[in-house]
């Protein structure tokens, strides 16, 4: 993620160093306070610390009352889907999407997500461009979730290998908006474990934990869709191709 718009004052773990359980538990319940301000960012995105039992982490906090209105989205719902794709997300085994959870804060209820910091090493054009399993996983998971807006400055690459997504505000839209700069794969056969994966993401929103949650978040209608998208990996066994309806790129690309 960018630095914030003034370094932060807080002495604060950056990188997850704990389970995802503890993560969320202090994401809902620590005391929130804003430290600075994300200013390249669209909508009002807040850096802050999280502080529970003494433990004190960085996160991101996007209020409700800070989205900017969208002409094809309703208003109103970018952190309920953000919290929305951290759930797919979870259900995948991935962990694709840092904690994130929808809680009230110093501007009101909004989305909650933990701060990662990322490898500042790596050239991030040539992640975007790489055939690296853990991308592909994310070019998955993006046509899962409909994300209308992968750009290559959304991945966040850790000194593990493991790579995070973030700013998912524009996911699950019924109709289809894949714009992502991930088509290396297009046309291309799903891996063996993406196959897996998604039988058991059509599962869960068929008649489990996932769906029951997804419903609390989205529409019966988006949810119904990611079924349909879910199912329609499964039965065409391949990455998507760009729509000829809809821009295949998000602008500007990183």
């Amino acid at each position: 993620m960018s630095a914030p718009e003034s370094e932060p004052a807080v002495r604060h773990s950056h990188t997850p160093v704990m389970d995802d359980e503890r993560a969320l538990k202090l994401l809902r319940d620590g005391r929130l306070d804003v430290v600075g301000r994300l200013v390249e960012a669209t909508n009002l995105t807040l850096y802050c610390s999280v502080t529970l039992a003494g433990r004190t982490v960085a996160c991101v906090y996007k209020p409700v009352r800070g989205e900017r209105p969208l002409w094809d989205f309703p208003d109103g719902t970018l952190a309920a889907r953000e919290v929305a794709a951290f759930e797919v997300s979870q259900a995948t085994g991935w962990q694709i999407v840092p904690p994130t959870v929808y809680r009230d804060g110093p501007f009101g209820p909004g989305m909650c997500q933990l701060w990662i910091d990322t490898e500042r090493e790596i050239d991030l054009m040539r992640l975007v461009r790489s055939r690296n399993p853990v991308v592909r996983r994310m070019a998955v998971f993006d046509a899962v979730v409909n994300n209308a807006d992968r750009k290559g400055g959304h991945l966040l690459p850790l000194p593990t290998g493991h790579v995070y997504g973030v700013d998912h505000g524009v996911c699950f839209a019924a109709e289809d908006k894949l714009r992502t700069v991930l088509w290396q794969w297009r046309g291309k056969p799903l891996a063996r474990e993406a196959v897996a994966v998604l039988a058991k993401l059509e599962r869960e929103l068929e008649s489990g934990a996932l769906g029951r949650r997804l419903r609390e978040l989205l529409t019966q209608a988006e949810v119904e869709a990611t079924w349909q998208r879910v199912r329609r990996l499964l039965d065409t066994g391949v990455h998507p191709s760009p729509s000829e309806d809809w821009p295949a790129i998000p602008w500007p690309p990183i």
